[in-house]
């Protein structure tokens, strides 16, 4: 992220919307195409039926949120691992290091 916000401006199913923050251009378009894939994979109905705004965007908000909580998941299990590894990693060193005997 940058330091200095900048004021950000888009449209999102036909509402316009405006707000700052210090993400830089790169980020923001992936945040801004990841918002639109997931308004538009909501807002598609096979029955041709029109889906209201407001719901479009709860929807996506809960599959973004499904997705964040699945990363956490995924990274406290991947720490998990790796704290274990790490634990294993300085015990098989500590064996095979001399030990240093007293009065020398």
């Amino acid at each position: 992220m940058e330091d200095k916000e900048r004021l950000v401006n888009f449209t999102l199913l036909g509402q316009h919307y405006s707000f700052y923050t210090a993400a830089s251009e790169e980020e923001m378009g992936k945040i801004l195409a990841l918002v639109r894939k997931l308004t538009e994979e909501n807002s598609n109905t096979s029955s041709g039926a029109t889906i209201p705004v407001s719901k479009i965007a709860v929807m996506a908000c809960l599959n973004i949120a499904s997705r964040f909580i699945k990363l956490e998941q995924e990274f406290a299990e991947f720490k998990e691992k790796n704290d274990a590894r790490a634990v294993e990693l300085i015990e098989k060193i500590d064996a095979t290091l001399p030990t240093e005997k007293s009065g020398k």
